[in-house]
């Protein structure tokens, strides 16, 4: 009786042991992976913020018999209109936060500038820009990081706003009040630098 009683109590401990060695065990999920793998990609392939670079695009470009530098400018193409986008927001987010602090302007003049600026703002503005990082997915895919930094990005910003004043003079004599051409467009420009600089 007893021979059958640990027989049966063994029996039980190994079952009990691969059940517990059967469980489901966690694997690490990566944050980005490539698109159609399930391999691993930098931050950016995602459309996630890059330290140092506050506006920036990803690009892509499918594998092609023509060779890596024609995949390279296909992928910046992409990039700069994606760019250009992101700084049209970036702009009309300066413009609104520089009219709610200093109490110049309607809402209707604001729009009616916004529109004017974003129109300056387009991937053919963005041609000096640089690919800053660049990746080949598993699939042949080339995937490119192209942007602007702080001092690229307030230059682009000020020429868009200088020539959107000169196209569009009626909307920014309401809007600008007494201050000048090159130091309202400067001012708008650094909005943005200013607000990082009060969230730290």
């Amino acid at each position: 009786m007893r021979k059958i009683i640990y027989v049966f109590l063994s029996a039980v401990a190994v079952i009990g042991v691969t059940g517990c060695s059967s469980a489901p065990s966690k694997e690490k999920v990566a944050e980005c992976v490539f698109p159609n793998s399930h391999e691993s990609a930098p931050g950016w392939v995602c459309d996630q913020p890059v330290e140092g670079i506050p506006v920036a695009a990803m690009g892509s470009a499918a594998k092609s018999d023509a060779g890596l530098d024609f995949m390279k400018q296909m992928a910046a193409t992409g990039a700069r209109v994606q760019l250009a986008q992101n700084m049209k927001v970036q702009v009309q987010n300066m413009i609104k936060q520089y009219v709610e602090t200093t109490g110049a302007a309607s809402k209707e003049t604001v729009d009616r500038v916004n529109t004017s600026v974003t129109k300056q703002i387009t991937d053919q503005s963005l041609q000096g820009t640089k690919i800053l990082k660049s990746i080949t997915g598993p699939d042949g895919t080339l995937y490119v990081l192209v942007g602007l930094d702080t001092t690229g990005a307030q230059q682009l910003t000020e020429a868009a706003i200088k020539t959107s004043m000169g196209n569009d003079q009626a909307a920014w004599q309401q809007f600008r009040a007494q201050k000048g051409q090159d130091e309202l467009a400067a001012d708008i420009a650094k909005q943005k630098m200013e607000f990082e600089k009060q969230k730290n």
